[in-house]
């Protein structure tokens, strides 16, 4: 059945899930980096707690970052036992090897709440995320060293953490990314969900950022880029090809288009039949989407 062009969505974000078994499988974590990595996870759980403490004494001694998290004048208690939970929950799943898709989702969310996204609305610079990351490798490394494992273990089990915490990166850097996406433009336009959108989506209402004069598939694209699970309810996909003079071959991507009986309605009116997904937007446009059945 051929789609209506006007209501075609280009350029979603990776899905999340998607991405994390592509970068693993393109990392070639192996069974035999697994076991390596496993045979030192009691060494390195042995200094978990340390690890967890010492980061945040050391976020809160560089005064960048002390001022990221609002402690200029020292640790908030509160905020403090919340981003050291957090961390120790992140770090009993990497210690466990965590690999599963609902895995993936956690990072990717991490990514959202490093954007400003969470709670306390703190914004970290990716810069310190990335460097975070590698603070992590330096003292598993450190600590193996430490524990005087083998050398042989030691090299495996490095190659095997520093591939899946490289993955671990990538996918809050999506996070971010998709969250910094949803804050950006001039105009902010309210986005009403009806029916199960807002289970899945877990609000009744979000607001998405956008430039004047924007499409209204431009808004789409950074709503189902911030919220993957919507997508695999609301939306179908095919390839599309694309042909360009210089490329030695056709390229294919995939578009999105809404399934049977989804419908987005921009100021009350359905987009299907007033302009599409071409619609432009400007100050005080709202938009609602209905699943099947409204």
């Amino acid at each position: 059945m051929t789609k209506s062009p006007v209501l075609i969505l280009h350029k979603l974000a990776p899905d999340p899930t998607a991405e994390w078994r592509h970068l693993l499988s393109f990392m070639a974590l192996s069974a035999e980096d697994r076991m390596a990595m496993a045979k030192t996870t009691e060494t390195l759980l042995h200094r978990a707690n340390e690890l967890v403490a010492g980061t945040y004494d050391y976020l809160l001694s560089v005064p960048e970052t002390a001022a990221i998290l609002g402690w200029e004048h020292g640790a908030d208690e509160a905020h403090l036992a919340e981003r050291r939970q957090f961390f120790a929950v992140w770090l009993a799943r990497t210690l466990g090897l965590d690999t599963s898709d609902e895995f993936a989702h956690y990072l990717f969310m991490a990514g959202k709440l490093h954007a400003a996204h969470g709670p306390r609305e703190t914004f970290v610079p990716p810069t310190y995320i990335n460097g975070a990351i590698g603070l992590v490798i330096a003292s598993f490394n450190k600590y193996m060293m430490e524990a005087e494992l083998p050398a042989d273990l030691i090299a495996k089990a490095s190659s095997g953490w520093s591939k899946y915490l490289m993955a671990h990166l990538h996918l809050m850097l999506l996070g971010y990314e998709v969250a910094m996406d949803l804050d950006a433009g001039e105009l902010a336009i309210a986005v009403t969900l009806y029916g199960r959108m807002q289970k899945i989506v877990g609000k009744d209402e979000i607001v998405v950022h956008v430039h004047e004069g924007a499409q209204t598939a431009v808004l789409l694209q950074k709503f189902f880029s911030y919220y993957p699970e919507a997508r695999h309810d609301a939306l179908e996909s095919v390839w599309e090809s694309q042909e360009n003079e210089e490329d030695l071959w056709e390229k294919v991507s995939p578009v999105y288009f809404p399934k049977f009986g989804w419908r987005v309605l921009k100021n009350g009116r359905d987009l299907t039949y007033d302009g599409g997904f071409a619609a432009p937007l400007h100050a005080g446009d709202m938009i609602a989407i209905f699943p099947p059945g409204r």
